[in-house]
């Protein structure tokens, strides 16, 4: 043991990645309906493996909590943008209302029981569910004019609270949502989203991992034989079933297969491959002819590809609008907004930044894509020009403060990276040709640069970690509840009477304006339904804004 305590030592990237091991399966433990999660999991390896005082230069972590920051950013730049936006207002002000209130309370309570500048903060950032916020305080506490040593023990004090209080915060908001907040409302949460369900939608929901066995859309074969259809182009046959929204997708012509044009030609007993909503084949396309299976012929390529709706007239109309212009021969297959699946129908207003899941001949989707935006060929590679520029001005960003009743504020240069993150982000959503950074590396860069911060600031703690904990007692329990359930109580009602709010959508806001994914998986599982996502982008992005700036104010206004 003593060698490899060594071993870490002289080697403390080999330290770094143990802790992301150990952090990832401690994340994987589950108590009860509690997840602990890579947050909390990482933290804990960091604090055990720090047992080894094991040191790690501080640039590390910063590179890759900017990784992390900016990654937020980019995702929900599009939602945040689209969000200042008029229809978003009440999302908006519940946000604020709940960040507002989280600070003053957490400043409130930190003062009462005499916390220090990183027990406050740490505070603030477990209760809520904000990592950012500890790596904002930590940079806003390395500029406060006192010694190194003073400021490294107010800085490992901010994640031994963190700690804590996460897991207080974090227990105790899933079950004020979805326990206590209905009964405040008077409301049951599965009646309330079947409601919502059959507003939007016209129908209920399913739970996860079950659909509806009825498909909207497929395909068949027919074989024509009826004499009214023969000498027909495909246009013509298109164009004469323009109310059924009849797509020929391919023929057989003198048993030969056939990739039919506009222009070609129907012959009696062509077999044509016509694709269409149930309904329609059930009730309308036996007059065509007959139904045949011919494997050979059903059997042809189909793109399933994303479409990014960029262009401004696209973005405010409806699905039914949309496809009244074009899209005969596509299947939309879903709609996803800032990386969460929305449920939708012919009613459902598209925004500038929604991928548009869809499935068709290619060249139809091409020529689709030349309206709608951008047609994603779903490439692996980053463009790591535009990610490295974005958190370079992003940083020199943050350096700029400003004094407000005496109270010098800045964004820090992290915090800088989530502002360009967002400004980038919706660049991007815009003008989707530069900027692709993919799902897969957007993981990478925000679990991993996430983890590994997280991970770091527990391994420097770690020396310190018991005698913290220790030294704070009890309270920090009890601090932690109060900050982490009352600014929601004050959001829920203000929501409900102020607002006038739909139950499930506040519910949705709410865990946004909490950043609690946590929370809204817990809804939407209490709910059985997926709509409380409806709430949750625009809150969720200016919620990570927010409360990361809280991170240099908690510090000033505690100074």
């Amino acid at each position: 043991m003593v060698i490899f305590i060594k071993i870490l030592r002289e080697h403390p990237e080999l330290a770094v990645f143990l802790v992301l091991a150990f952090g990832f399966a401690l994340g994987h433990i589950k108590i009860g309906t509690f997840k602990i999660g890579v947050v909390l999991g990482t933290l804990f390896a960091g604090v055990l493996i720090g047992q080894m005082d094991i040191e790690v230069p501080s640039i590390v972590k910063v590179i890759f909590f900017d990784f992390f920051l900016f990654a937020t950013g980019y995702k929900v730049g599009p939602q945040f943008f689209q969000g200042l936006k008029k229809n978003a207002f009440p999302q908006l002000m519940l946000t604020v209302v709940i960040c507002v209130s989280c600070l003053l309370i957490s400043f409130g309570i930190s003062k009462l029981l005499g916390y220090d500048v990183g027990t406050s903060a740490g505070l603030l950032a477990g209760s809520f569910s904000e990592s950012t916020l500890i790596g904002t305080a930590s940079e806003a506490i390395n500029k406060l004019p006192m010694s190194e040593i003073e400021k490294a023990r107010l800085i490992n004090n901010i994640p031994v609270a963190y700690s804590v209080t996460y897991l207080i915060g974090a227990t105790s908001l899933v079950f004020f949502l979805t326990t206590i907040a209905p009964k405040l409302l008077g409301i049951n949460l599965v009646d309330e989203s079947e409601k919502l369900s059959k507003t939007l939608t016209g129908e209920t929901e399913h739970e996860p991992g079950i659909q509806s066995a009825y498909q909207r859309w497929i395909i068949r074969a027919y074989q024509i034989t009826n004499e009214k259809w023969i000498g027909m182009t495909i246009a013509e046959f298109e164009s004469n079933n323009k109310d059924l929204r009849l797509a020929i997708q391919r023929m057989r012509h003198n048993e030969k297969l056939i990739e039919p044009s506009p222009e070609t030609i129907i012959h009696k007993d062509d077999i044509l491959v016509i694709m269409a909503q149930h309904g329609i084949i059930l009730n309308s396309l036996s007059i065509i002819g007959p139904e045949v299976l011919d494997e050979e012929l059903l059997k042809f390529p189909l793109a399933h590809m994303d479409i990014t709706i960029t262009n401004k007239e696209i973005a405010g109309k409806t699905i039914g609008q949309l496809r009244n212009h074009f899209g005969n021969g596509l299947m939309l297959d879903k709609i996803t907004r800032e990386y969460h699946e929305i449920p939708f129908n012919l009613n459902t207003v598209l925004l500038r930044g929604d991928v548009l899941k869809v499935t068709g001949k290619m060249v139809l989707m091409e020529k689709a894509a030349k309206e709608i935006g951008y047609l994603d060929r779903l490439s692996s590679a980053t463009d790591i020009v535009f990610l490295g520029l974005g958190i370079v001005l992003g940083g020199l960003f943050g350096l700029l403060s400003v004094t407000v009743f005496g109270i010098s504020i800045t964004l820090t240069t992290s915090g800088g990276a989530l502002v360009m993150g967002l400004i980038f982000g919706w660049l991007h959503s815009r003008t989707p040709i530069f900027g692709s950074i993919p799902e897969a590396a957007l993981w990478i860069f925000d679990n991993v640069g996430l983890a590994t911060f997280i991970g770091l600031v527990g391994l420097a703690a770690g020396p310190t970690f018991i005698s913290g904990l220790k030294e704070m007692g009890f309270s920090i329990i009890l601090a932690g509840l109060v900050v982490a359930i009352a600014p929601h109580i004050i959001g829920l009602f203000f929501g409900k009477y102020v607002l006038k709010m739909n139950p499930i959508i506040l519910l949705g806001a709410q865990t946004g304006a909490g950043t609690s994914t946590i929370g809204l998986k817990a809804v939407q599982d209490a709910s059985a339904s997926k709509f409380p996502v409806l709430g949750y982008t625009i809150p969720y992005a200016l919620g990570n804004i927010l409360l990361t700036a809280w991170g240099p104010i908690i510090v000033s206004l505690m100074s």
